[in-house]
């Protein structure tokens, strides 16, 4: 009786681990123009950089800044435009800009009225990444003012931030924005992984991201895994080389074993 209570055991055990190896590896055969490829280059990543507005967060930082000072529905119009690529990112933010001129308390009152939320499972992958010796970089067209304080409770330095700079008169009125920082006009991902690669001697590196200036960034980056969990792009939905609506994918391919995963292994018997 005890042996065949026992074999019972093990059989049951070992369904239940074939069912969790089935439904992982079911999640990882997800949508994207070379999902295998980019699950091997976020394992071997030397960095993995990340958009911040709906992405990291939930939220397009910019519309928040605009809805706060009461400039919210042109200023969404001209984010849709950059976001799927149908005009010139440095176009798109000198206008919106123009059109909400924020001070420094604007910045520190929308902060502080409608602090920004983070994605499902972000803090998570930033650990997993982590774990594996790689960094964690922040690449955003987004304000640094608004996601430097976000960033440091991620345990992103301001050194790993890659972002747009507003200029204050001494008064804190709105001066207007470094042009010349690299994310400040289109084709300004790639040329901070270009950078990264070069300067920080990275071999392999991931861009994570929901729009159109996401998916510019590579090459030079390795693999481009398009998030879709705040808003699905169609243009980054059919060209990311993995396409995720739920950062727990991304945990799960950094933390298991693409056949074997090893959490839930059947109990030994003595």
């Amino acid at each position: 009786v005890a042996v065949t209570k026992r074999a019972m055991v093990r059989a049951v055990a070992s369904t239940l681990l074939l069912a969790r190896r089935m439904s992982w590896l079911g999640r990882q055969q997800g949508l994207g123009t070379n999902v295998a490829a980019a699950q091997d280059a976020l394992r071997r990543a030397d960095a993995v950089c990340f958009d911040f507005d709906s992405t990291v967060i939930t939220e397009e930082g910019i519309d928040e800044l605009a809805a706060h000072c009461g400039a919210g529905e042109a200023v969404a119009e001209w984010t849709k435009k950059a976001m799927d690529g149908n005009i010139a990112f440095q176009d798109a933010l000198a206008a919106r800009l123009e059109l909400i001129r924020p001070s420094r308390n604007d910045v520190a009152a929308c902060l502080a009225a409608r602090p920004p939320l983070l994605s499902p499972c972000v803090a998570e992958l930033f650990g997993a990444i982590r774990a594996r010796g790689a960094v964690v970089h922040i690449v955003s067209g987004g304000f640094r003012a608004m996601i430097e304080p976000l960033a440091a409770e991620l345990s992103v330095d301001a050194s790993d931030i890659f972002a747009n700079t507003i200029h204050w008169h001494p008064n804190g009125d709105y001066a207007g924005f470094d042009p010349d920082e690299p994310t400040a006009s289109d084709g300004g991902k790639p040329r901070v992984v270009g950078m990264l690669k070069r300067d920080r001697g990275y071999r392999t590196v991931v861009m994570v991201g929901d729009g159109a200036t996401d998916l510019q960034a590579k090459p030079p980056a390795d693999a481009f895994i398009g998030y879709g969990g705040v808003v699905a792009r169609d243009l980054v939905k059919a060209n990311a080389d993995w396409f995720v609506t739920d950062f727990a994918d991304l945990v799960d391919c950094l933390q298991n074993d693409p056949a074997f995963p090893p959490e839930g292994a059947a109990p030994s018997f003595s």
